[in-house]
């Protein structure tokens, strides 16, 4: 079956498409004057696909990145958005997070948009200080329970993370031995409770948190455990499950931030995979010899061949592993920068 994938880079959005997942080509590229920060497939249509600019909103394409339009030209709108969300049981409602931090959501398909002001009323939200010139505190990623979508979690930069269980009409910090540098969040589709966050270290560096990288709550948010702990490694963005087995989890961890990796080491970085739900964690080498200068940014699995998965470092490089990332090979073509990637069948 015929693939697809997006890729949001600083370079807009590019397409690759592949008949067998080991040959890709580029399809398309578009939006190219916009750093796009994710990019959302709709289930169900793989064709329809939005992207999330920083600088101009929310744009839609139907025929899988040759053609985009913004539904909401001409009215109120997110402008820099940093993420987005697809609600799985209505797909025409999408939620953005913007920067400065703001939430919206559209209930017909991005061409009318409504702040939820709501979140402004946790008193967290406005002390929220990112420590990094030219970006303001944003809304880094938004995660929907995929079994009742009242229930939303989304991660504030360096804001931790505040938790909605009707629909954003009320919101609660969650903030309990975790770091505030919340990257990535990611729900257990079968035991929704059982909850993973990649981190960008902020609070470890500072002695405030007993964790480095990544965290695991088994209840909800409400408190989280540090995971991972056998490396050294205190910063991470890409966190992903796998779609059958859901104490199989990949990540990427680096030591410091990305103001640091210009040192000759670089990132010092490393591919990891639990197949326990985090009790323990291993490095994944064989095929990224050498690679650990760079750091990969993105991580995408295979829904339906779930033992094949896809990362792209931020050099531009693709990799792809077959066999559940024991081993990796690199791929053609080079890349943009990649900030998400996501993969879908046609």
């Amino acid at each position: 079956m015929p693939s697809l994938m997006y890729l949001g880079t600083n370079q807009g959005v590019m397409t690759l498409k592949s008949g067998d997942g080991r040959t890709w080509e580029q399809a398309a590229q578009g939006l190219r004057d916009w750093q796009v920060t994710e990019v959302a497939a709709v289930p169900g249509a793989p064709e329809r696909v939005y992207a999330a600019t920083r600088g101009d909103g929310v744009w839609l394409s139907q025929d899988a990145g040759k053609s985009w339009k913004k539904p909401s030209y001409g009215r109120r709108g997110p402008g820099k958005v940093r993420c987005l969300a697809i609600d799985p049981q209505d797909t025409n409602t999408i939620y953005a997070g913007g920067e400065p931090i703001d939430l919206f959501v559209s209930h017909d398909g991005g061409k009318n948009w409504e702040a939820m002001d709501s979140l402004h009323n946790m008193p967290s939200v406005s002390s929220v200080d990112y420590p990094v010139p030219s970006v303001e505190p944003h809304l880094r990623d938004i995660t929907i329970d995929p079994l009742d979508h009242r229930n939303m979690t989304v991660a504030l930069q360096v804001g931790h993370m505040l938790r909605t269980t009707d629909g954003g009409k009320t919101w609660k910090l969650l903030n309990r031995d975790v770091d505030a540098d919340v990257h990535t969040i990611v729900v257990d589709p079968k035991q929704p409770a059982r909850m993973f966050v990649a981190t960008g270290g902020h609070e470890c560096r500072g002695g405030k948190v007993k964790g480095r990288a990544l965290y695991r709550s088994l209840d909800g948010g409400a408190s989280w455990q540090p995971t991972a702990m056998e490396f050294t490694q205190e910063y991470s963005v890409p966190l992903v499950i796998h779609p059958q087995d859901s104490n199989v989890l990949f990540s990427a961890v680096a030591n410091s931030n990305p103001g640091d990796w210009k040192r000759a080491t670089g990132a010092e970085s490393l591919m990891i995979r639990t197949t326990d739900g985090g009790d323990t964690w291993r490095q994944l080498t064989k095929g990224l010899e050498g690679a650990g200068r760079d750091f990969p940014q993105a991580i995408v699995i295979d829904d339906e061949q779930a033992d094949t998965l896809y990362m792209t470092p931020r050099s531009g490089d693709l990799y792809a592993s077959f066999d559940r990332g024991d081993s990796w090979t690199t791929l053609s073509p080079k890349l943009p920068e990649v900030q998400d990637m996501k993969l879908v069948h046609v």
